[in-house]
């Protein structure tokens, strides 16, 4: 599994990334956790606003900064 953070490097994509690295070790999964900070690789994403969060290539939230159980939540899906 890659957990994607999509953002240009603000504190809200960073504490995303914090956050997701928090959940994937509180659920014990064998994921990955990356940024993705490239503004043109942001927009293919399709997200016009940021934070955004990926599962797969798949954008599962964007435009707010998840907590650790929300993203366990999405990462249980």
């Amino acid at each position: 599994m890659t957990i994607q953070i999509l953002g240009t490097g603000c504190a809200k994509c960073r504490t995303l990334y914090a956050n997701a690295q928090q959940a994937v070790a509180e659920a014990g999964l064998d994921a990955q956790v990356e940024k993705v900070e490239e503004l043109s690789a942001i927009l293919a994403f399709g997200v016009m606003i940021t934070p955004a969060l990926a599962v797969d290539g798949k954008v599962k939230s964007a435009g707010r900064v998840l907590s650790p159980d929300e993203i366990k939540r999405i990462l249980s899906e």
